[in-house]
């Protein structure tokens, strides 16, 4: 029972598995053969309900449009149920089917092709009597030409209706006379048209004339229509074709604008429309005035009479276009507003399309396009002419918008690519025209188009306007002519840009004024450098060294100039630009932003001349530490000769000169801002804050934007006025908080150097000039530094409780740093300690050999330098001996000492510590400007701020590595210690 059970079950089973098997669903569902009506057959129709090929009843044969049969020639239809007919054959008294395929008559004269009465020329086919009843035998009625019928056969050939307009009002009949002109289906008679027209369209881009057979058909006729029976659709079709030859003209009058002109003067008694000169009645207005030269009058003399606003109750940001649109054949369609694609061939969304028509945000879109798509989209053109509303209510008013075709002609000449006072100003305008280049016939493929490469709107604001007023704006139009060669891999480059600009001659005079005036004011203050400079390395002459000093100070203190005024600039238009009510200015162009980028390229160069100049000077200051520590006590030395003990003086420790070496080596690339602070923080604000959004070209101060709108270019002016004001304030906050706060509260590594030099009993002589420098006065007021730590201790509580003397180089002042200004004698010594080490690192030749050690010598240099200079600080030497004063106050503006330390050296007060000048410390207005404009000029040439934060960064990096490397190699080289214990 269980096993029959079982077996029943495996049965089922498989016969399930076979079957779905064999099911004809399985793996194939739903798959059908592809078929179309090219692949039936002569006796078959495509059903467009099972998509495939159906065979046609008896004496049937598919229609012309292949989607149904029709009987055979000779058969007519017995029955139809609108999807399927039947089919009988004529009797042979009977041979002709009627027109309407349901009935067989006797024809009056011959066969059609298709088996249907045929009727002589003039004369209309008459197959039933006016109750519908069909004839026995069909008639051909003539139709009467004369007066008053004045009829002829319609289009169907069935009946009579009257003859065309023309014909009756040139020959009072039906037939045109052979001394009028028959065009198009017209007939006129002798008129002042040449009637041998020229129906080529001129493509100068490619120097190809094209024979267009819309012109060959319809250009006499509309030109002959318009000027003898005014007809006003032709009139709107010749002018369309002349819109379609790039409003071109020429001495050649029997083209397209040739005639247009001509029917133009002919016209004039007809006077003009809606009051404006250049509007013939029943023409189309295509030109401003008969003659170029009339631009400025039309764009520069009356402003719109409604200004724009940003801001307030009456804010006004809005441009209202409208236009009229006709088709190639004249016909008015409609009015349009301008506002969406209808002018740009770029696809976008509505909304940021919509951003084209808000005043003050500049537009620019550009995509290219596939040719075959613009031959199906735009199978003929469509004429605008583009008008702008003044006014929304019930009284609306418009303002005709001129408009500047780059490709137009005049006498062979692009006039409109000239200057302004050239321009020839017109109207009217297509998209794209894939009409005129057809060559063979009207249903053959275009050999040419033309496609509307660059649409660029302008608006001029007026000078010196405070509400917002703008002269008419100006449309210029680029067109492309594309030779078809192939559709499917051909594309064309389209672009639509709205542009705002005012005059920046005030502007640019202001600038340049500024820029003479502090430049004037550089070379004053740069030449002060240079006596200074030459004051103090004691040279009286005028050399190529001296000029070549010159350059370098007027570089640096022209790059501060440039960079003043571009900063300056670029916060002015920030500001006033960002910040108004009523439109006052506008940005400029970005062909205007041309010298100001160049100022921007000047400032960064000379900085950057400056900068390594700098870098140069503080790489090469000679620097030497004076130690004032002398033997303590006697040590015991056996002599071996005489096994005598003898006391020797302890040697002083080296170890507190390393030490204050190795703090000096840290403190030379210390800077007064965190360059990764710096770095990051500019970045925070310009992108996660959205600060960026502030630089582009619109006038919103708003920080975010959604993602669906429109976001203009960037302003090289705003971008670079922004992202250096951040940077300087940035820094600028830094360097306050580290001055007021953190030197005071946290650490000030240079105050601390100069306690360091105390400590350690060590003096520091720094010379950043021949015979000027810098001096530090670390001699301890103890006596001795070279102590344990319960004495150092003791030292440092007395001096705490003023129980020892002053720090100060003088008795009872605490006066430690001074600039110091050298007489020749002294250098002149100073160098002669230093000549055995010079001639040790020159030629081989110069060494002595009897001093080759280079140890024994550096060891010997480093003796007699610290004695001398020891001596020198003591007063020991009275033909080198030193005075110690105060700066006034306009040599510490200057920078430059009056005195010339003649007989004596001369010690300045320096309670400023200004020897932090021959390190990054002191020159931190020269390293953040450097900085500022590095970081800027990146920006510009990448426009990314990000790319232009990271270089910025890795440069701070590079030339503090360099100058850390370098300036350790030169203090190990002047101080005479071994570069092995710098660490």
């Amino acid at each position: 029972m269980a096993t029959g059970t079982q077996l029943r079950s495996y049965t089922l089973a498989l016969t399930i598995f076979l079957l779905l098997k064999s099911s004809p669903f399985h793996c194939q569902q739903f798959i059908i053969s592809f078929q179309e009506s090219s692949d039936c057959g002569a006796e078959q129709f495509f059903d467009i309900s099972s998509l495939s090929c159906v065979n046609c009843g008896s004496n049937q044969l598919a229609s012309v449009t292949g989607l149904s049969c029709d009987c055979q020639t000779g058969y007519r239809v017995v029955t139809t149920n609108g999807v399927s007919i039947t089919c009988q054959r004529c009797p042979a008294d009977k041979p002709a089917v009627t027109v309407d395929g349901f009935g067989c008559i006797r024809c009056p004269a011959s066969l059609s092709d298709g088996g249907t009465c045929q009727c002589p020329q003039g004369s209309v086919l008459v197959e039933r009597d006016v109750q519908g009843n069909l004839l026995e035998e069909a008639r051909c009625e003539i139709c009467n030409g004369d007066d008053p019928a004045l009829s002829v056969p319609n289009g169907n050939g069935d009946r009579c209706k009257r003859c065309q307009p023309s014909f009756v009002n040139t020959s009072l009949s039906c037939v045109c006379g052979p001394t009028n002109v028959l065009a198009g289906g017209l007939c006129f008679p002798p008129n002042n048209l040449p009637s041998n027209v020229n129906p080529n369209v001129n493509f100068a881009e490619l120097a190809l004339p094209v024979q267009s057979a819309w012109f060959l058909k319809n250009l006499y006729s509309s030109s002959a229509a318009c000027l003898v029976f005014s007809n006003l659709t032709a009139c709107q079709a010749l002018g369309n074709m002349c819109v379609m030859n790039m409003h071109s003209s020429s001495s050649v009058a029997n083209d397209a604008c040739g005639l247009f002109n001509t029917i133009f003067r002919s016209t004039a008694a007809l006077g003009s429309t809606q009051d404006i000169s250049y509007w013939r009645a029943n023409l189309p207005w295509l030109y401003y005035g008969d003659q170029p030269g009339l631009a400025s009058l039309v764009l520069q003399t009356d402003p719109l009479p409604t200004g724009f606003s940003f801001k307030g109750s009456n804010k006004n940001t809005n441009i209202e276009l409208l236009a009229a649109v006709y088709n190639a054949r004249g016909e008015f369609l409609r009015w349009e507003k301008i506002g969406g694609g209808n002018l740009q061939l770029c696809p976008d969304t509505a909304t940021r399309q919509k951003a084209a028509y808000v005043f003050g945000t500049a537009y620019q879109e550009r995509c290219d396009l596939s040719v075959a798509e613009l031959l199906r989209v735009h199978p003929e053109p469509l004429f605008y002419d583009v008008f702008v509303e003044l006014d929304q209510g019930e009284d609306r008013r418009l303002l005709p918008f001129p408009t500047l075709v780059l490709n137009q002609q005049y006498n062979g000449r692009f006039i409109n690519q000239e200057n302004m006072k050239n321009w020839y100003l017109s109207r009217r305008l297509f998209l794209v025209d894939t009409l005129s280049g057809r060559e063979k016939s009207l249903s053959s493929p275009p050999k040419v188009i033309r496609v509307a490469s660059s649409i660029k709107i302008r608006f001029h604001l007026v000078p010196g306007t405070q509400k917002g007023q703008v002269f008419p704006p100006l449309m210029s139009v680029s067109y492309k002519d594309v030779l078809i060669t192939d559709l499917k891999t051909q594309t064309v480059s389209v672009s639509f840009a709205v542009e705002y600009e005012m005059d920046q001659n005030e502007t640019r005079m202001k600038t340049d004024t500024a820029l003479g005036v502090m430049g004037g004011l550089a070379v004053l203050y740069s030449l002060l450098k240079t006596v200074s400079w030459k004051r103090r390395i004691a040279s009286p002459l005028i050399d190529m060294e001296t000029m070549l000093k010159f350059l370098l100070f007027y570089a640096g203190d022209l790059a501060n100039v440039f960079f003043i005024i571009t900063v300056g600039t670029g916060l002015y238009w920030l500001i006033f630009y960002k910040g108004q009510h009523f439109v006052s200015v506008m940005l400029p162009l970005p062909g205007q932003e041309e010298k100001f980028v160049t100022y921007i390229g000047c400032a960064f160069a000379l900085k950057t001349v400056q900068f390594l100049h700098k870098l140069f000077l503080q790489l090469s200051v000679d620097v030497f530490f004076i130690d004032w520590e002398r033997p303590r006590s006697k040590a015991n030395r056996t002599i071996q000769a005489s096994a005598e003990p003898k006391r020797d003086p302890s040697p002083v420790s080296i170890w507190r000169t390393y030490f204050v070496a190795n703090e000096w080596n840290e403190i030379q690339t210390i800077r007064k801002i965190s360059p990764t602070f710096q770095v990051m923080a500019v970045l925070f604000l310009l992108e996660v804050v959205g600060f960026s959004n502030l630089a582009l070209r619109d006038p919103w101060s708003s920080l975010e934007r959604p993602p669906q709108a429109y976001v203009p270019p960037y302003s090289l002016t705003l971008r670079y006025g922004l992202a250096a004001t951040l940077w300087l304030c940035i820094g600028l906050l830094q360097v306050l908080f580290f001055s007021v706060f953190h030197e005071r509260f946290v650490e000030d590594k240079i105050r601390q150097f100069v306690d360091l030099c105390s400590i350690s009993n060590i003096s520091v002589l720094l010379l950043s000039h021949r015979c000027f420098g810098y001096y530090i006065h670390g001699r301890s007021v103890h006596g001795h530094a070279d102590t344990n730590m319960e004495e150092m201790s003791t030292n440092m509580k007395r001096e705490a409780e003023s129980l020892c003397g002053q720090r100060g180089l003088l008795p009872n002042t605490d006066t430690q740093t001074f600039q110091v200004s050298i007489t020749n004698r002294l250098r002149v010594q100073y160098d002669r300690i230093r000549e055995p080490l010079s001639r040790r690192n020159g030629p081989t030749r110069l060494v002595d050999a009897a001093s080759a050690n280079p140890f024994e010598q550096s060891t010997r240099a480093y003796n007699s330098m610290n004695r001398f200079l020891g001596s020198v600080i003591d007063h020991a030497h009275r033909d080198m001996d030193y005075i110690v004063k105060d700066k006034l106050l306009f040599e510490r503006v200057i920078g430059m000492e009056f005195l010339e330390p003649n007989d004596k050296s001369i010690f300045y007060n320096d309670e400023s510590h200004s020897f932090s000048d021959v390190l990054f410390y002191g020159n931190e207005a020269t390293l953040l400007i450097f900085d500022t404009l590095f970081f800027c000029v990146v920006d510009l040439g990448s426009q990314s701020f990000v790319l232009a934060a990271v270089l910025t960064y890795v440069q701070q990096m590079i030339f503090r590595l360099v100058r850390h490397a370098i300036g350790r190699r030169n203090l190990a080289n002047k101080t005479l210690v071994d570069e092995r214990f710098l660490i």
